[in-house]
């Protein structure tokens, strides 16, 4: 291995994975080591001649350290550009030795606010100065130094070391570009945790500034129409069990209208402990059902609404072996996306090389699949500005349901009652929803008006062949008159959920009565526009 003349690193970082490897193999290469505090103790401990900033500057660390690395001979030697004769005549002029290399990472300020009981004072200690300054010195002039500001970035530098002496162009480029979109993430991660604070020490549910982080993803080839450019971007740390970790084993690039319905899908197949299928066309189901097995589940929800079925977008929340495969594969379909597919339903799909095959692991633990991947805050774009909320979460048990009607839900009816409500908070208000023997009959979605949605969704039900006699419904909403009610009783259901919380609600309760159905209030409203 070569020696490399005249390169000095100087290495400081609060995450020190792989340091003492990369510190270790830089030295071998005959690079000068400087380092600071802790890491430097951890460089000379593990035998590495190491010299201090201190030393190194002639200035001590002070007020606890908060004072180290803010020195010209730091950042003189980051910024001093090579190729310009009075910068390096000046550097010498005041002994400032060239730094090549800066491996830095910051102090845990995420880590440390998301800690519970973190105080204000924490916070605060855990805000970096010298480090982001030295990363945007070093990033600012990438044409003479490499800045690595992630660990995952010492095996490319070092090869490169390795086999030219010195980093290509192209890594400087993108290791400073990496390093501003640090500095910008944890600036906005500190804007975000202090204009969040209150008075009495608690945090805003919303700060006075919302910084957000999103890392694209893909170019997309065009929006919802043609004529309308896009791209795709995940957050900074994407939840396991979302769709943006989704990896794509075979078939075509995925379109925005793709992505848009298969995170509807994907959302809304979660919410089922059984094994499920959710059939999306437009950002609504159209079909769904729970099962013994997915090609059971698959077989009831396309009996729903086999029309609207062409050329959906499938979710499954278990994984598709040849059974369901051999079902799914008579049908046109955009997507399918399960948490894993079995070598007997590639294969089968093989022979369909547009079908999109999604696979998306879902994560261990927790009590329901409900909870994986879900955002904590949902977002919709206006006019020059955005609106926050806190996403619709909400999971109603039986124990929630308050019966309003002299008929009491028998045990069947009280199971189809809590799986049309799931599907309702799927479906684009004003939602009907007509299910039993866990799949969908009927789904009205989207009116302008609630008795509409009931009977478009009693027309679905006609088309496909479904008998609505002792169906389940759940209304997204209350009822504000009883015609809805009406409607979907003079339909064939038995029960119904709704919110409830309309001024009429006694004269609705009233008519459930007079029609002998029983009827149960959630308490929650699901609307979903």
């Amino acid at each position: 291995m070569s020696k490399l003349t005249a390169l000095t690193a100087l290495i400081s970082v609060s995450d020190k994975t792989g340091i003492v490897e990369f510190a270790s193999a830089l030295n071998k290469l005959g690079v000068r080591l400087l380092s600071t505090g802790g890491t430097a103790k951890l460089l000379a401990d593990a035998g590495l001649p190491v010299t201090e900033v201190a030393e190194h500057t002639g200035f001590p660390e002070m007020l606890d350290g908060r004072v180290k690395t803010l020195h010209p001979k730091v950042h003189g030697g980051l910024l001093a550009r090579r190729d310009l004769p009075e910068h390096m005549t000046a550097a010498a002029q005041h002994d400032i030795t060239m730094i090549d290399i800066l491996a830095v990472n910051l102090y845990p300020f995420e880590a440390t606010v998301a800690k519970p009981g973190c105080t204000l004072e924490d916070a605060i200690e855990n805000i970096d100065i010298g480090g982001p300054a030295m990363v945007r010195s070093a990033a600012k002039n990438w044409k003479d130094v490499t800045v690595l500001t992630d660990a995952g970035q010492y095996a490319q530098v070092l090869e490169e070391l390795q086999s030219s002496g010195k980093t290509s162009d192209k890594t400087r480029f993108a290791a400073s570009v990496a390093a501003f979109n640090r500095i910008a993430q944890y600036d906005a991660a500190i804007s975000n945790y202090l204009s969040a604070r209150q008075d009495d020490g608690s945090l805003a549910e919303y700060p006075a500034q919302m910084n957000s982080t999103f890392v694209k993803v893909q170019d997309l080839r065009y929006g919802e129409n043609s004529h309308q450019s896009a791209a795709l971007y995940r957050d900074l740390y994407p939840a396991p069990g979302s769709l943006v970790t989704a990896k794509q084993l075979q078939g075509k690039e995925l379109s925005y209208n793709n992505i848009a319905d298969a995170d509807a899908a994907w959302e809304c197949v979660k919410a089922f402990e059984a094994p499920a299928c959710v059939i999306i066309k437009h950002a609504n189901p159209c079909g769904v059902a729970v099962a013994e097995s997915a090609a059971a589940a698959y077989a009831k929800a396309l009996k729903t609404d086999p029309t609207s079925a062409f050329g959906g977008i499938i979710a499954f929340n278990r994984p598709v072996d040849a059974a369901a495969a051999s079902h799914v594969a008579k049908q046109f379909v955009e997507v399918l996306m399960a948490p894993g597919f079995s070598a007997e339903a590639r294969t089968i799909f093989a022979a369909k090389a547009n079908v999109r095959l999604l696979e998306i692991a879902l994560p261990a633990g927790g009590s329901t699949p409900f909870s994986q991947g879900r955002n904590a805050v949902d977002s919709k774009r206006v006019g020059s500005g955005i609106l926050l909320q806190t996403a619709d979460n909400h999971f109603l048990k039986a124990a929630d349901l308050k019966v309003v009607t002299t008929k009491q839900p028998t045990a069947q009816e009280l199971e189809d009652l809590l799986f049309a409500w799931t599907v309702a908070q799927y479906v684009k208000s004003n939602a009907i929803v007509f299910c039993a023997g866990g799949m969908t009959l009927g789904v009205g979605a989207g009116q302008m008006s609630r008795i509409d949605s009931a009977r478009i969704a009693k027309i679905k039900a006609e088309n496909a062949g479904l008998t609505l006699q002792g169906s389940a419904v759940a209304s997204d909403a209350f009822f504000p008159f009883r015609d809805g009610l009406d409607v979907v009783v003079d339909a064939g259901a038995t029960s119904v959920i709704q919110p409830g919380g309309s001024m009429r609600d006694d004269e609705v309760i009233a008519a459930a009565n007079e029609r002998g159905i029983a009827m149960v209030f959630s308490g929650v409203r699901h609307f979903r526009h």
